[in-house]
């Protein structure tokens, strides 16, 4: 199922002096987080969660115009792609430093890739690199001139753009990782917008404007990041003054700001996808028919409507519609069909055994976990599926 995200936003400016948000000092934004972030270091991190303050740290070498996932240049301010699309050779913007202070040139891009993808790399110790996958079609990685850089594929790869722009391809600075190693992720530097400037465990982390911006300076003088575990305790927060900005809003809360003037709720569709994941090569699983059963068992309407209250749509394939390049939009879901899983069991012999369901608790991009999975269980149960979460 694809989320849409939805962030309750304080009116319009901050020197309008709604009561929503008198207490937030002027010129920072104060932004309810969903948790604190594990690292602030982008090789290293996979949650959402962080990835909203790392792309105000960082830049990579191209990124997604706003409101869209359609590249454009960043730290690259062009690039060149072989007939065989194989060869990509950037050419990277002049001037820019690290907000340590030292220079971003070719020499920091190869560094970063041979960090994440060089077992043998004097830093590749600083990991792990859980998303390190997404740059896995890289052979090489070249300095051609101190402003150009070429990377060399094993073999064409359509979204090597897209990914270079996901959060997992900023560009950090190798001055600040061969200082503190493994610790850079508390020491972070990078080339974006805001530097940062502190991180009190459990309670904030701040970023501040970046006068020298090869981007231009942010209006903002600093952001605060809140950890605020709580959905109820976000919202509450929010309704008191206490945010300027929250995310992840609960689906049951989104009333409570779109018919208040004094917020603004944005909602849009995001490139998540909630699936379940199967065991096929052991088990019940590694029969097709068996895990088509579970597809026609789930009540997905049901979960996107009633649990969801429609912040999300149920999803055709592994696509999110958000990458409209890779979308198939001629897939149709799987219908709700409990009598159709039943026949699938009973073809593949299923027999009754109790099936483990694990469930996290909460996380990025994620509404509702634990009602989704009550349901699912519900579901799987009512079809022949006993499920132990």
């Amino acid at each position: 199922m694809k989320r849409l995200l939805a962030a309750a936003l304080a009116a319009a400016s901050l020197a309008f002096g709604a009561p929503a948000i008198a207490q937030t000092p002027p010129n920072v934004l104060i932004v309810g987080q969903i948790a604190e972030p594990k690292s602030l270091d982008p090789a290293t991190d996979t949650a959402v969660n962080d990835f909203r303050i790392l792309v105000n740290m960082y830049d990579g070498l191209v990124r997604y115009k706003d409101g869209t996932l359609e590249v454009e240049p960043a730290l690259a301010e062009s690039w060149d792609i072989s007939e065989d699309g194989k060869t990509y050779t950037f050419k990277l913007r002049e001037g820019v430093k690290f907000h340590d202070g030292s220079d971003f040139n070719a020499e920091a891009v190869k560094f970063n890739f041979d960090r994440m993808l060089n077992e043998d790399n004097e830093y590749y110790d600083t990991g792990p690199f859980p998303l390190a996958f997404f740059f896995s079609s890289i052979d090489t990685v070249e300095v051609v001139d101190d402003m150009t850089v070429k990377f060399t594929l094993t073999e064409p790869y359509a979204p090597f753009l897209s990914n270079l722009a996901y959060p997992t391809g900023l560009i950090v600075s190798p001055a600040a990782v061969k200082e503190y190693g493994k610790d850079f992720g508390r020491n972070p530097s990078g080339t974006g917008a805001f530097k940062f400037e502190e991180w009190d465990p459990n309670a904030k982390v701040v970023v501040s404007r970046n006068e020298d911006y090869w981007d231009g300076a942010p209006p903002l003088e600093a952001v605060v990041f809140r950890p605020v575990t709580d959905a109820n305790t976000r919202v509450a927060e929010m309704l008191s003054g206490g945010l300027d900005v929250m995310v992840e809003v609960p689906p049951d809360a989104l009333q409570q700001f779109s018919g208040n003037d004094n917020y603004k709720v944005y909602e849009q569709a995001g490139p998540h996808l909630w699936f379940l994941i199967l065991n096929l090569k052991d088990g019940v699983f590694a029969d097709k028919k068996v895990r088509q059963a579970v597809n026609y068992a789930i009540n997905k309407e049901a979960i996107v409507n009633d649990i969801l209250q429609g912040t999300a749509d149920v999803a055709a394939g592994p696509t999110p519609p958000a990458f409209a390049w890779a979308y198939d939009d001629s897939l149709s879901p799987y219908p709700y069909d409990p009598e159709k899983a039943k026949e699938l069991l009973k073809e593949a012999g299923y027999d009754g055994s109790e099936l483990t369901f694990y469930v996290t608790e909460g996380g990025s991009g994620m509404l509702e976990p634990q009602a989704m999975a009550t349901q699912i269980q519900a579901d799987l149960e009512a079809v022949g599926m006993p499920v132990k979460i």
